[in-house]
């Protein structure tokens, strides 16, 4: 394999094995950084030999072998600093060693504990870890996603519109901040678990985002982190099966996940959702999402934001054609989903729908009241939508230069070349 090659298919390994690397040694160090430090330095390691001795039938294991392997050098060094050298390796699976001292056996005690009640996941772990309160709620969601999948502060940033200075110092800090207070590596109980939800909630589908429409980068979508958050999703609803925004989200994620097949051409390029061949859709993952949607419905009938964005994608997967959806009610639950979680990126696509149920000239005077917003400044489906409905509405020469403005802040090189395209079109 050319060393290109093996480097490209390297670092979609690494985004899918991400968090299950660091999870696993995350268990044995009680540390996120040193976690991630350790993970990082197996996968250096594999781009060192991969290359040449080719990658191994289970790539995973390898990097969470290595991984551990420097976290128990990492510990002898520190019990030998110490004065303490004996009894060094703590539980690691490859040699079945238990480590010995009461502190550890009872947080080993806490692991199994959770084990037994279903939910003997590191990477499950990781994300509680990484949500602690100790961590202000911001710093909480860019250090998961940092560990998550092997996203990166650039990726991070654009997901949160905030600049990549602002999310490197948020990641840095937090890590020094679980470090300090010597945050246990467990899933939390009662309600120190159900006050850490709303982050672990807002993780996981901003992972599953990042796999739907990946923010940079020459691929429009990355499915296996849109699997990873959707396992995540399933596992948090058997943990917890009264809790209706999970099972809200979940619905989400599942109907959204069911268009996959159909948001790609056969060359890889983007295919919108006006334009979607609609009999390609899961119709599986529809009913799960739907079964789940009604199930959050049932618990509150006053539903939340992720119930909410729920109901929006089944007015879609319940529509044969784009001519049929319902978009009036699309519109009311915006204005609803609006009045309880607002932000400028809701009240875009609010223009949207109002644009499909009422026209693109009464819809025209909602976006261009966003432009001002400063949050939106870099975003590049702000001007898309905006030259969308001015196309619409024959506004060409306009149209074609909110397209142009657009491709010009987008950062994947997929939806780039889908706007510029639309640009030309325009242009005529």
């Amino acid at each position: 394999m050319a060393e290109h090659d093996a480097h490209r298919a390297i670092a979609a390994i690494w985004h899918i094995e991400a968090a299950s690397v660091i999870g696993a040694v995350a268990r044995i160090v009680r540390d996120v950084g040193l976690a991630e430090e350790f993970a990082q330095d197996a996968l250096v390691a594999a781009l060192e030999h991969w290359p040449q001795a080719g990658i191994p039938d289970k790539p995973g294991a390898w990097l969470t072998t290595a991984a551990k392997r420097r976290a128990l050098d990492h510990l002898r060094h520190e019990q030998i600093a110490a004065g303490k050298a004996e009894d060094v390796a703590r539980e690691l699976d490859f040699q079945h060693a238990v480590a010995s001292d009461e502190a550890d056996a009872a947080r080993e005690a806490k692991l199994d504990d959770a084990l037994r009640g279903g939910v003997g996941d590191d990477v499950l772990r990781l994300i509680f870890t990484a949500c602690h309160p100790v961590l202000p709620p911001e710093a909480r969601c860019a250090l998961t996603l940092r560990v998550m999948g092997g996203l990166s502060t650039d990726e991070i940033a654009r997901a949160y519109l905030k600049p990549e200075a602002t999310i490197a110092q948020r990641i840095v800090r937090a890590k020094r901040s679980l470090a300090a207070a010597r945050v246990p590596f467990e899933v939390p109980r009662g309600e120190a678990l159900a006050g850490r939800l709303a982050s672990v909630l807002e993780v996981i589908y901003l992972i599953f985002n990042e796999g739907y429409a990946a923010t940079s980068g020459s691929d429009w979508m990355r499915p296996a982190l849109s699997e990873e958050a959707l396992r995540l999703g399933r596992v948090l609803a058997g943990l917890m099966p009264d809790e209706p925004e999970v099972f809200g989200l979940v619905a989400l994620m599942e109907i959204q996940a069911s268009r996959f097949a159909a948001r790609l051409s056969a060359s890889g390029e983007p295919i919108l959702l006006q334009d979607q061949d609609r009999s390609r859709w899961d119709a599986l993952l529809i009913r799960r999402g739907l079964l789940a949607l009604a199930h959050a419905e049932a618990l509150q009938p006053n539903a939340g934001p992720y119930t909410l964005q729920a109901a929006i994608a089944a007015c879609h997967a319940r529509a044969a054609r784009v001519e049929d959806t319902d978009w009036a009610r699309i519109v009311s639950l915006y204005d609803t989903l609006a009045q309880r979680n607002p932000s400028p990126v809701v009240a875009l696509n609010r223009a949207v729908a109002f644009s499909m149920a009422y026209g693109p000239a009464d819809a025209l005077p909602l976006v261009d009241a966003l432009q001002a917003d400063p949050a939106l400044q870099a975003y590049h489906l702000l001007p898309a939508v905006r030259g969308d409905l001015l196309e619409r509405l024959g506004r060409l020469a306009e149209a074609a230069a909110a397209f142009e403005h657009a491709a010009s802040l987008a950062r994947n090189q997929r939806e780039r070349r889908l706007l510029q395209a639309r640009a030309a079109r325009c242009r005529g």
